[in-house]
Parts: C-alpha cells; sequence; structure tokens
C-alpha cells in the first residue's frame, strides 16, 4: 500500500476542557499517513493525479482554526472524517499531539486509524 504522509503540521486552535484553555489559543500538531496508489501520478507526473497534501493541508488548517472542541478525541475524528470525505483516500492514520499539556511529557494525544466505508 502507497501512502502520502504530512508530517508534523502544526495548528493553533481553541482546544481543551479547563477555564484556563477555553481563554487562549494552543498549538496542536498533527501527522497524518493516507493510503493513495502512487502508480498513476507516478507514470503521468500529473499534479492533477495526486493526492494533493497542500489542499488536505490548508482545509485541516481551516477547520481546525476556527472549532473549539474539548477533547482531542472529537477533533482527531471530525479530522479523519473530512480527509475520508473529500479527498481520494481510503484508509488513513492520524496522530494528534498537544505539547505542553502534561508537565514533563513533551507532549500527549491520540493516535487513530479510520477507513473509508463502502457505500450502502
Amino acid at each position: 500500500m502507497d501512502k502520502v504522509f504530512i508530517e508534523g503540521l502544526q495548528i493553533d486552535t481553541l482546544i481543551g476542557i479547563y477555564d484556563w484553555e477555553r481563554r487562549i489559543r494552543q498549538p496542536l500538531l498533527f501527522d497524518l499517513e493516507m493510503a493513495f496508489d502512487n502508480r498513476v501520478p507516478a507514470a503521468s507526473d500529473a499534479i492533477a493525479d495526486t493526492l494533493d497534501y497542500k489542499a488536505v493541508s490548508k482545509r485541516l488548517i481551516a477547520f481546525v482554526s476556527a472549532s473549539d472542541f474539548g477533547l482531542v478525541e472529537t477533533l482527531a475524528e471530525r479530522c479523519a472524517q473530512i480527509v475520508l470525505d473529500e479527498f481520494p483516500v481510503r484508509w488513513l492514520r492520524l496522530k494528534l499531539s498537544k505539547p505542553g499539556a502534561v508537565r514533563g511529557a513533551r507532549a500527549v494525544g491520540v493516535i487513530i486509524e479510520r477507513e473509508k466505508k463502502p457505500p450502502a
């Protein structure tokens, strides 16, 4: 399986359950691996045949920047669904990290894997 990845995408947003977190924007880091057959773009050398990781990044930046979820779990699920619904991706692994959330840890967060459901 071929994969296209985005690593270390930093997006500032309102996230958290504590009162102090609801008053500040915090940086989140996103790492994505997305299943995509790269043989067609490799053969054509055409950007139109690729999974446009810039478009994926811009869509996530727009969504996350405007969001205000309490839990990183909720945000990760919504981001995964956007990628699966709006881009030609059949599977993804998304790691969402919240740096500095726990003293002594570089980051905490979630890693989820989701796949596109076949049409009913």
